[in-house]
């Protein structure tokens, strides 16, 4: 039996996992949370599952999916299945970079979702194929290709910060945040930051 836990800040979209999760014969719900800290709490607290179902953003000022997943998959050893309605490159290479086991859209098929759910529970990588045309994309362009860090960065342009309040939010120097919107410049072929945050749009690497 595989058990699994899941993380999702609406209730309905918990209660549909659940339903997909226990019409299989060989998988159950052990426990369901609103917020990645209380997941984190309930582990911390010997919590035990086989698979983790994780959404990627929980509203503001609340620990994101990728945040809660570092913690899990180096603290805790679980394998996170990230189950998102977020399909950005950056949202995608953020929760792989942070050792998520899989990726899929919460659109994805049940069949997807609960050969997802086998194929973690045995530490096998799963990824959507929305998901896998993204990276794919990413590994044939990796000149153009964006890092996880600048992909924070463009995230914090993009939602008005300014180059102090970046530095502050990430640990780094004014001037690295800088260089960081430097690269991001030349790499996308762009201007300005505004145009910057613009081009991510277009290419999915930002959400729209």
């Amino acid at each position: 039996m595989i058990d699994v836990v899941l993380a999702d800040d609406h209730p309905v979209v918990r209660a549909g996992m659940r339903a997909v999760v226990e019409s299989q014969p060989d998988m159950r719900v052990v426990h369901e949370t609103s917020t990645a800290e209380q997941l984190l709490d309930w582990l911390a607290a010997d919590g035990a599952a086989d698979v983790v179902l994780l959404d990627l953003r929980f509203g503001a000022n609340k620990l994101s999916g990728a945040d809660a997943t570092r913690v899990i998959t180096e603290t805790h050893g679980l394998p996170v299945l990230i189950i998102t309605t977020y399909g950005s490159d950056g949202d995608i290479l953020t929760a792989v970079e942070a050792g998520a086991t899989g990726y899929l859209l919460k659109d994805a098929p049940t069949e997807e979702l609960t050969e997802a759910i086998r194929a973690a529970a045995k530490g096998e990588v799963t990824l959507g194929p929305a998901v896998q045309r993204r990276l794919l994309g990413r590994m044939r362009a990796p000149g153009t290709s964006l890092s996880g860090r600048e992909i924070e960065v463009l995230h914090l342009v993009a939602a008005g910060r300014s180059n102090v309040a970046i530095a502050r939010e990430l640990f780094l120097s004014v001037s690295t945040v800088k260089t960081h919107l430097a690269h991001i410049n030349t790499k996308l072929n762009t201007q300005s930051r505004t145009e910057a945050v613009a081009t991510a749009r277009d290419r999915g690497i930002l959400p729209s």
